[in-house]
């Protein structure tokens, strides 16, 4: 079978040999791919984890345009680092937690950030306390359990907030990265720069990475081929050659998530006609499958 199946991952050998629409079933699971800009991101962030404590640290604002793999990737890297048990030198079990993953808040109250970082601990809280109480609790149990980065995703919802509730709750980031000494990574859409370029001193403590589109390179050729051994077609589509690298690039205009949902789409045709690969013909059955960053909502096809 490993033969026949070379052009698969062998984490898809087992699902090869099921039945049609478990495979189907199996492609809407979540999936991630390590490349090249993945790599990259993880390094960077690591170092920020691993450097030393001090009053001013580094802080990052990662940005791109929706469905590029931003939250995948935050995702990804806070798997890597999982929060865990140790005993200190009385045999006393303590708890650590690496990274503190939240979504920015979407309710325009002081209360609202403090509520979303406590919810990741293992400890009771009671949301109608003071925001001075909350804030106080946050960076207790912050320092008790050893937080290293506080990650805070969907960073442009800030920008729902009026001008002085945005301005306090950057202030509040600002106040725990300096009391707790850790780098806060801020990711968002490109409107995010709009939140901390708003604040001066923010702004001078926060390096800017932007997560770009795909170009049509061998970089993108790479990327198909890595998401062609994860797509359960009994036979090899070579996804890499030419023709279909253009048509899929066209179409997804180079965005991950956009270029993801375009080969689920193919793919699921292929098993459900079993054709078991994508052709170039099948390809251009999905060109409306449109980009995510369209300024039109995208229409589903049925026969």
């Amino acid at each position: 079978m490993t033969e026949q199946y070379s052009h698969l991952h062998e984490s898809v050998h087992e699902v090869i040999l099921q039945g049609k629409q478990e495979r189907i079933d199996y492609m809407n699971n979540p999936l991630w791919i390590n490349h090249n800009r993945s790599t990259q991101v993880i390094q960077l962030l690591n170092q920020l984890l691993r450097n030393p404590k001090k009053p001013r640290m580094r802080n990052l604002l990662m940005i791109g345009e929706p469905n590029i793999g931003k939250t995948s990737l935050i995702k990804y890297y806070s798997n890597l680092h999982p929060s865990y048990t140790s005993e200190d030198e009385d045999g006393i079990s303590r708890a650590n937690i690496p990274l503190i993953v939240i979504d920015a808040p979407t309710l325009e109250s002081e209360k609202a950030l403090f509520v979303s970082i406590l919810e990741q601990f293992w400890t009771p809280f009671n949301p109608e306390h003071t925001p001075l109480r909350l804030r106080n609790q946050v960076i207790s149990l912050m320092r008790e359990c050893n937080v290293r980065m506080l990650i805070i995703d969907e960073f442009h919802n800030l920008l729902t907030f009026s001008a002085s509730k945005r301005l306090k709750t950057i202030g509040i980031l600002k106040t725990l990265g300096n009391e707790l000494m850790i780098p806060i990574v801020a990711v968002g859409i490109h409107d995010a720069m709009t939140l901390i370029n708003s604040d001066p001193q923010i702004a001078s403590r926060f390096d800017t990475l932007t997560i770009p589109r795909w170009d049509l390179d061998k970089n993108f050729r790479g990327l198909l081929l890595a998401f062609e051994k994860r797509l359960p077609l009994r036979k090899p589509s070579r996804l890499h050659e030419k023709d279909k690298t253009v048509l899929l690039h066209n179409i997804s205009q180079g965005n991950t998530g956009d270029l993801h949902r375009l080969l689920i789409e193919c793919a699921t045709y292929a098993i459900e006609n079993e054709i078991e690969e994508i052709s170039t013909s099948v390809i251009q059955k999905f060109s409306w499958v449109k980009p995510t960053h369209a300024s039109y909502s995208r229409q589903l096809q049925i026969s």
